[in-house]
């Protein structure tokens, strides 16, 4: 089987000597189509089922929730709804959809089309592990537990064709913000039932041909680990102002391939930069760089249900054998910060107590307590991460650094994308890298993914007093003071108990060709493909 990295490159050399003169990036800003480094293969491309950025890449352009962000300060606006209401309350919202909003095949978005995706999104069967993000709703929690098994009683309601009713436990600040999430788009019932059951997963329903969508572009080719092929919607809402006329994702997990591809003119961004790139590019082409703060944390998870993980003296001791400062400045090299919280810090204006550090005497005095002296009798342990040079750069210092200060023996194992998934999904391995990005400018979307049994929680851990904090007290706080005080005690639990080990708070690092306009820098990341444009006068 042909390495997909070694085609890629095989195809530039291809162009080049068969005297291509026009690169991807001249004839895209001529005809208005954006060649886009997407990372690695997506898993799948269905709304309900996938968590990593890059599906969400692909699904923002393909499906529309009931409201978008503005890339410019991520504040919710209109999207299939036009606009909404708020009782005095905060619990019941209540969306007025758009007469124009169509699916890509012509049929009318309705209220039922988005009772039923969330119906569907709340299966059991299904295993959406963003199932949780339905919890703010009324009778939500209870129907996903199989506490009432009547959907009627969740609170969902379509009022009109074109009215959605939405009502909720609790006041829930950021509940608009959900309403953007992958979790939350619609899906079109009679194309998933023609292909299968509504809570099946992998049938056909998301491959070119079948995909029907109602975002501002529509599936046209998928070709595994090559390419994924986008194309304006004339059926979206708002067609006429969507200048793009097109989107094609390139799924290259070899960030060296993906720069090459950049200076070679076959993409106008990247998903990221090789780490020994950074500084060559800040002083030969600084206006290609782009880096800027990103609401992530870089993290690695253990399975707390294999031992010698079971033991937290051990997860403490290798906690503290990490200097996080030194992989920063000598590792990533991109402005990201040590973690000293799981959530980053100043995240709408919440700050959690510093409890990380570096103390390697501390750490041996906890391994020699938990019965592994100097690291004697510790088993060699394996450490998984997806295939990624930047993931493999620091994991190989981590390890460094395991043995040096606790003298434990680390074997490094790297996986393609969806092994990987599949790996930490089954709880088959032991200590596994991870990144968790925010889905919302809330400290709750880094708080709620620990619940016990929540869908991102593949570590086994489980708390009785952190559930009931994030689960039933901080959705009930009466201001924001009080929640972000029990959001603090919840976090001092996960980081005393410290199933996952917080490594750095992320930066987002591209490289985007001057030609693209409307690229804001948000601290999501956030593209709104409707709002790009590409300027066939700019020069490289």
């Amino acid at each position: 089987m042909i390495n997909k990295n070694l085609f890629v490159l095989f195809i530039l050399v291809l162009l080049v000597g068969c005297g291509q003169s026009e690169s991807n990036v001249s004839s895209g800003n001529r005809i208005g189509i954006f060649h886009m480094g997407n990372g690695t293969e997506p898993q799948e491309l269905d709304p309900h089922i996938v968590t990593g950025v890059p599906e969400h890449n692909i699904l923002s352009a393909l499906l529309e929730g009931l409201v978008r962000k503005n890339p410019e300060n991520l504040e919710p606006i209109p999207g299939v709804a036009k606009q909404w209401r708020i009782s005095e309350d905060g619990t019941v919202y209540t969306f007025q959809l758009r007469d124009d909003a169509h699916w890509s095949n012509g049929n009318p978005v309705t209220a039922e089309d988005f009772r039923w995706s969330y119906w569907r999104a709340m299966q059991s069967a299904l295993g959406n592990k963003y199932a949780y993000m339905f919890y703010p709703i009324k009778n939500a929690e209870a129907y996903l537990k199989g506490e009432i098994d009547d959907f009627r009683q969740v609170g969902i309601k379509v009022l009109d064709e074109r009215v959605l009713e939405i009502t909720l436990t609790n006041p829930t600040p950021y509940f608009l913000q959900l309403l953007d999430h992958q979790s939350y788009f619609p899906v079109h019932r009679a194309t998933i039932e023609k292909f299968g059951q509504p809570d099946e997963r992998g049938t056909r329903w998301t491959r070119p041909g079948n995909f029907v969508g109602n975002g501002a572009f529509q599936l046209t080719e998928w070709r595994l680990n090559k390419l994924i092929d986008v194309e304006k919607n004339p059926y979206y809402w708002d067609a006429s102002n969507v200048t793009l006329n097109g989107i094609r994702f390139y799924p290259t997990e070899n960030v060296s391939t993906e720069e090459r591809m950049f200076r070679a003119g076959q993409l106008h961004r990247t998903g990221s930069i090789p780490i020994d790139k950074i500084a060559v590019y800040k002083k030969e082409n600084p206006e290609s760089l782009r880096i800027a703060p990103y609401l992530g944390t870089y993290y690695y998870r253990f399975n707390t249900e294999k031992p010698p993980f079971d033991d937290q003296r051990v997860r403490k001791a290798l906690n503290l054998a990490i200097d996080r400062r030194q992989i920063v400045e000598n590792v990533t090299k991109g402005g990201q910060l040590p973690a000293k919280s799981f959530t980053p810090p100043d995240t709408l204006g919440y700050t959690a107590k510093e409890m990380l550090g570096f103390d390697p005497e501390q750490a041996r005095q906890l391994l020699a307590e938990a019965g592994y002296p100097n690291g004697k009798g510790f088993p060699v342990t394996s450490l998984l991460y997806n295939t990624s040079e930047g993931h493999r750069k620091i994991a190989v210092a981590i390890q460094q650094m395991w043995k040096q200060y606790l003298n434990i023996d680390i074997t490094l194992n790297n996986q393609d994308w969806k092994v990987y998934l599949d790996s930490v999904n089954s709880r088959n391995y032991e200590i596994s890298r991870a990144g968790w990005i925010g889905d919302y400018v809330d400290p709750n979307t880094f708080l709620d993914m620990w619940i016990t049994d929540g869908g991102n929680n593949q570590t086994g851990w489980s708390n009785p007093r952190y559930d009931e904090i994030i689960s039933k007290l901080a959705p009930a706080a009466v201001d924001r003071a009080t929640r972000y005080q029990l959001f603090q005690e919840a976090e001092t639990i996960l980081l005393t108990e410290l199933p996952v080990i917080p490594i750095y708070i992320y930066t987002s690092i591209s490289l985007a060709h001057p030609s693209i306009r409307g690229l804001s820098n948000n601290i999501l990341n956030y593209v709104s493909y409707k709002s790009l444009r590409l300027d066939p006068e700019a020069k490289p």
